[in-house]
């Protein structure tokens, strides 16, 4: 089937994942028809998409498939080996729209002529990249598994062609996918060549096209692939070993470490094998990591990564504001992970970071407008600052259109698509509520609709439609930070992070959560240095920030004291619609010295110089405004 052929609104009942050997299952196409994901979303579709079909053919990815089909092919465009990549996740998001009924015919038009040009240029054997099909190609197919990157662009193409043949119930995609993965398996599978891919990410499509379409090969290559990692069969360079997560096997590696993408995609693939081969001892690796990342590596806001130089995680508590990598990238990676965590044990602490992520690292890297985007993603500008790399001079001050790099934008176009996939699990006789929005979930027994406005306000109310005539438990998860949770007006009494009604339903019955939303001042850890002696600023699952232009002196003079954040008001802002902002009055404390070593003396500090009101906003609508400083930790007393 074609996607000329579809029905409007015809979705398949499967989501981005789909197992049912954990201890939750989850539950695909949940409808967000309210709120602010649904916001997100449709500005997904009216903004960022077509803006990013924009792009990609100016950029020259679809001209890279294309002039394949000349006998003397024009140059590769661009600098990467990988940029088919930002195609496949793009034609994952539309798949989504697609399927949906919701995507206009300049969007089926650009999938269909994507998948047509991939059918069309597919060697015989069943390679597919548009770099190294090249005749001119510097370097040829398999020659620099490091860099090459070619079965990383495999794993995109396959995760696209999965969510075509589910959410759509067109197969082509996964007709050309499957040629592909069948080569790889081939090449690189049992009793073959041991190698693996220089970027983790076909591991977890590998498992979701095993998924898909049953072939045991499929999952046996993705447990290869995990395994072989960490032996030293990449040739290294530029970077040493643990930047490829090749220096240690994962079941033994320490802590997270090296490239942060690669990383959390290793993760989440080897998360997606222990899932399906039932594996103890890698989950229990995994559970191991994901508790010291979380514990030691993540910033406040989700980020995952602290160093520009490589792109990578750094070491326990090195966690810089001003030079927070955090990519966008990695913020998916971390939620794709968390999610299979929470799949195979069914426990609420993957949730409350996965949500941390979702609102903050991950939802800070897109513009209020959709068309413009974060690749790293700082937790404090200052007043001098020029976003650059270090290898140009200037730079543009915030987000922007379109990079050399792109591999965030379309990111953000397949994972804003299919945030419906998200929202539920089930377990037997019981619908687990993982994230909170407006909209519809719906199982084969039942069916409930949920009244939000979270996150701006804590109170979910859920109403069931259909239920069958037996108990039935409605889960609903209790944030680690909602601290005096109640359910239908009784205190909760959460066990693991989840509050349970248990009866027997009918239609029209409801239960209210209610969330507790003050605003929390945090402090951090002793062995953090960077941020020693500051606070943040929290609510819900919100973290906040101070710009520049909302407040009355420089923030860098700004002094907080947790009274003060505590004491905050919560209030509507008067030019970022929608959002809830925080007010509050912060004490001005200039340098007593202009030294920047001042010799310490015995001397009591000098007072505050005064007070400025302060508005704080959420941290994912920072830089939409002015190019002004900006810091998520101010100074505390």
């Amino acid at each position: 089937m074609t996607s000329g052929q579809l029905k409007p609104g015809a979705e398949a009942r499967a989501g981005a994942v789909r197992t049912e050997a954990g201890a939750v299952t989850p539950v695909p196409g949940a409808r967000i028809t309210g709120g602010l994901l649904k916001e997100w979303q449709e500005r997904n579709l009216r903004a960022t998409i077509p803006h990013t079909i924009e792009q990609l053919r100016a950029a020259g990815n679809v001209e890279n498939l294309s002039r394949l089909l000349s006998d003397d092919p024009a140059p590769y465009r661009g600098r990467y080996p990988f940029l088919d990549t930002d195609l496949y996740k793009t034609l994952e998001g539309l798949a989504y729209e697609i399927g949906a009924g919701r995507a206009g015919e300049d969007v089926r038009e650009f999938f269909d002529e994507v998948v047509g040009l991939l059918e069309r240029v597919q060697a015989d054997d069943g390679y597919l990249n548009s770099f190294f099909q090249d005749p001119a190609a510097a370097r040829k197919p398999w020659e620099d598994l490091a860099w090459g990157h070619e079965m990383y662009n495999l794993g995109h193409l396959v995760q696209a062609a999965v969510a075509a043949n589910r959410r759509m119930g067109d197969d082509r995609l996964l007709k050309v996918a499957a040629r592909f993965a069948d080569l790889v398996v081939e090449r690189y599978g049992e009793g073959r060549e041991e190698a693996v891919c220089g970027h983790p990410e076909v591991e977890m499509a590998l498992v979701e096209l095993y998924r898909e379409t049953g072939e045991a090969a499929y999952l046996t290559q993705a447990g290869l692939f995990v395994d072989r990692r960490g032996r030293g069969t990449l040739k290294h360079s530029i970077f040493p070993p643990d930047y490829f997560q090749d220096h240690a096997p994962i079941r033994e590696m320490p802590s997270v470490t090296g490239h942060a993408v690669r990383m959390a995609y290793l993760a989440a693939g080897a998360a997606d094998v222990a899932l399906e081969t039932g594996d103890a001892g890698l989950l229990a690796a995994l559970e191991r990591l994901w508790d010291d990342m979380a514990a030691t590596k993540l910033y406040l806001t989700g980020g995952l990564g602290s160093r520009h130089s490589d792109e990578a995680v750094g070491d326990r508590y090195e966690l810089p504001s001003e030079r927070s990598y955090s990519e966008t990238c990695a913020a998916i990676a971390v939620m794709q992970w968390g999610w299979r965590m929470f799949l195979a044990t069914g426990a609420a602490r993957y949730l409350d970071v996965f949500e941390r992520v979702l609102f903050n690292a991950y939802a800070v890297g897109l513009s209020a407008d959709g068309r413009a985007f974060f690749y790293d993603n700082p937790l404090q500008r200052r007043p001098d600052h020029e976003q650059r790399s270090g290898a140009e001079t200037g730079g543009e001050p915030l987000r922007r259109a379109w990079f050399g790099c792109p591999c965030c934008p379309p990111n953000i176009v397949r994972w804003m698509a299919q945030l419906g996939d998200y929202l539920a699990a089930e377990r037997g006789d019981a619908l687990h509520l993982a994230l909170y929005a407006e909209g519809r979930v719906e199982t084969d027994a039942f069916a409930v609709s949920v009244e939000t406005s979270y996150p701006w306000d804590g109170e979910v109310r859920v109403t069931v439609e259909r239920a069958p005539d037996r108990p039935y438990a409605l889960r609903l998860r209790v944030p680690a930070w909602a601290r005096g949770a109640t359910l239908d007006g009784e205190p909760v009494a959460a066990v693991d992070g989840w509050a349970t009604a248990e009866r027997v339903w009918s239609p029209g019955d409801s239960v209210v959560l209610r969330l507790p939303m003050p605003v929390r001042a945090h402090g951090s850890h002793p062995y953090l240095d960077a941020t020693r002696g500051a606070a943040a600023v929290a609510r819900g699952p919100l973290v906040y920030c101070v710009e520049q232009q909302d407040a009355a002196a420089p923030v860098d003079d700004l002094v907080l004291s947790s009274t003060a954040i505590v004491n905050a008001h919560s209030m509507a802002s008067p030019d970022l619609p929608g959002a809830v902002v925080l007010r509050l009055e912060a004490e001005v404390a200039p340098p007593s010295s202009a030294e920047l070593y001042p010799e310490l003396t015995a001397e009591p500090p000098a007072a505050p110089a005064g007070a400025a009101p302060v508005t704080l906003v959420p941290y994912f609508l920072w830089g939409n405004r002015r190019p002004e400083a900006m810091r998520v930790w101010v100074r505390a007393r």
